[in-house]
């Protein structure tokens, strides 16, 4: 609760400077930890720790402890979030993109990719952790299956980003020979990030991608979208779902899912310190 306090104390004025400076702040809300910091706490939990706000609508009896295997605190994760936030020194930028791994750039600093089906959100994902970085273009589409190239996105000297083409509907033809060969080649890559739609849940099209990634032994973890979209009934239930699933019959996920709403920026913070967490610069816990 000390800790809460103070970085409400903290934040307090960088709060009001963003207020008056960020003139597409309206779209943006609680893009900012100093703004999600001036909620009250139970608002709080909710949008730094979706996962932790949803155990009120559990049975007594179900095992909440993977929710918390990544726990970090509020000084963590304000201190992850500078990583997204550009200065004259530190530049976030579209890079490049690339059809083919031979046409991928050869980048050494550490890097995370997200996979997923068509029209699960994936571009609307990373439009949210770049939200403090308003000059990076990324390009969200109405239209599934919008993303056809591998997308690099470099985060100053730090790590690298990479959207992937959406699987599923109107996925590009060459998709699995293109991400295979980038997980089978990528030796810098990090973690997968493997997006999974809170309205429809595991689809057959998500089993593909799951084996490619246990096959190869990728490290990867679940991350379950438009959750301000889901009724509660219906988010629980695919929660417990994708974490009873992780549990049983994965050897290379990560125990703990990642619920975000790209509108309502839940979970995009927690998010952000996990990046800078695998990526080596934010040193807390093993995972």
């Amino acid at each position: 609760m000390l800790q809460l306090q103070r970085m409400r104390r903290l934040a307090g004025a960088n709060c009001l400077l963003w207020r008056r400076s960020a003139t597409w702040r309206s779209s943006t809300k609680n893009a900012s930890f100093s703004e999600v910091l001036q909620l009250e706490d139970k608002k709080l939990t909710g949008v730094v720790f979706p996962l932790q706000g949803l155990e009120k609508y559990l049975a007594p009896d179900v095992n909440t402890a993977s929710f918390r295997t990544f726990n970090p605190g509020l000084d963590d994760i304000h201190r992850a979030e500078a990583l997204f936030k550009p200065s004259g020194r530190h530049v976030i930028d579209y890079f490049s993109s690339a059809v083919r791994m031979d046409h991928a750039p050869q980048l050494s600093q550490p890097e995370v990719c997200f996979v997923g089906r068509s029209n699960v959100g994936k571009s609307s994902l990373i439009k949210a952790l770049f939200s403090l970085a308003p000059d990076v273009e990324v390009r969200v589409s109405k239209t599934p299956g919008h993303t056809k190239k591998m997308n690099f996105f470099k985060v100053g000297k730090y790590f690298t980003l990479v959207d992937m083409p959406g699987y599923g509907y109107r996925a590009p033809q060459d998709f699995a020979d293109m991400v295979e060969a980038y997980l089978q080649e990528r030796q810098n890559l990090k973690r997968t990030f493997l997006l999974v739609d809170s309205l429809v849940g595991f689809q057959k099209a998500d089993n593909i991608a799951i084996e490619m990634l246990e096959e190869f032994g990728i490290p990867y973890v679940f991350v379950l979208t438009k959750i301000d979209k889901a009724p509660k009934g219906l988010l629980v239930k695919n929660v417990l779902e994708i974490q009873d699933f992780a549990e049983k019959h994965t050897q290379g996920c990560f125990p703990q899912l990642f619920p975000v709403s790209s509108i309502e920026y839940s979970g995009i913070h927690l998010l952000r310190s996990f990046i800078a967490h695998v990526t080596g610069n934010l040193p807390m816990m093993n995972s």
